[in-house]
């Protein structure tokens, strides 16, 4: 635990910096609809830092005994990423002006994979740990879908800026996710071990870091963008019928 903890106060420092940024940030907007962009990234990354703070402090910690080895299970992480994904998703979401089904089917993925997620790193049977890892990664691969199919077809009904912002984090996305179930299985987790617990533990830190503040700062940089993000769509013209 102590080697990691570099890792995790990294994680805490970074995550807390992010959030007084985006405050800053936040500051003076007063149109509601453009609140809930920084809202969302606001409470992404004080969640985060919270968790990690927790795994720094050892309180996040837990044993789980596979086979014969015991693994090391930082549960706060799982708790941490149940709920700042969805609101990950809520901004790319609202960005793309989804509509309310898009929305749900989405945090409904997210959700059921964070959840098979948790009990993979639970199980104490190897071979189920990854049948549940599969399961996992099955629920991001259909979620990523839907993610390059519905939702990029939504914004595309949007500004150009706005589109070519969503294209960017939509992409960033995609990359990161992709990644974190790389590393779990690679990692001590997926009792592969190819990658150590110290590295592996940093790896998450920098996808974590990566995937909230780096998110959020090209998602709230630019005002005027979220700003036409958030008008309404114009009203298609109708032409009287002939008498």
């Amino acid at each position: 635990m102590a080697a990691e903890s570099i890792w995790l106060w990294t994680g805490t420092a970074g995550m807390t910096i992010g959030t007084l940024y985006f405050v800053a940030r936040g500051r003076g907007v007063r149109d509601p609809e453009m609140q809930q962009f920084y809202i969302a990234t606001i409470f992404i990354t004080t969640i985060a830092a919270s968790m990690y703070l927790l795994m720094a402090t050892g309180f996040g910690l837990t044993e789980v005994v596979v086979g014969e080895q015991t693994l090391d299970i930082y549960w706060a992480r799982y708790a941490d990423w149940v709920f700042t994904t969805p609101l990950l998703l809520f901004d790319l979401a609202l960005l793309a002006g989804a509509n309310r089904n898009t929305l749900a089917t989405l945090v409904g993925l997210d959700v059921f994979m964070i959840a098979t997620g948790v009990v993979a790193a639970l199980e104490p049977t190897p071979a189920y740990r990854i049948l549940w890892w599969g399961i996992s990664t099955g629920a991001l691969l259909a979620l990523l879908y839907i993610l390059v199919g519905t939702l990029s077809d939504q914004a595309r009904q949007k500004s150009g800026e706005v589109a070519r912002l969503f294209g960017t984090l939509r992409n960033l996305t995609i990359v990161l996710w992709l990644l974190y179930p790389v590393v779990w299985v690679l990692g001590t987790e997926g009792t592969i071990g190819v990658i150590p617990l110290y590295w592996e533990t940093a790896a998450f830190m920098v996808l974590d870091l990566s995937a909230k503040v780096g998110f959020g700062f090209l998602l709230l940089r630019s005002r005027s963008v979220l700003e036409q993000a958030t008008q309404a769509e114009p009203e298609p013209e109708t032409t009287a019928a002939a008498a």
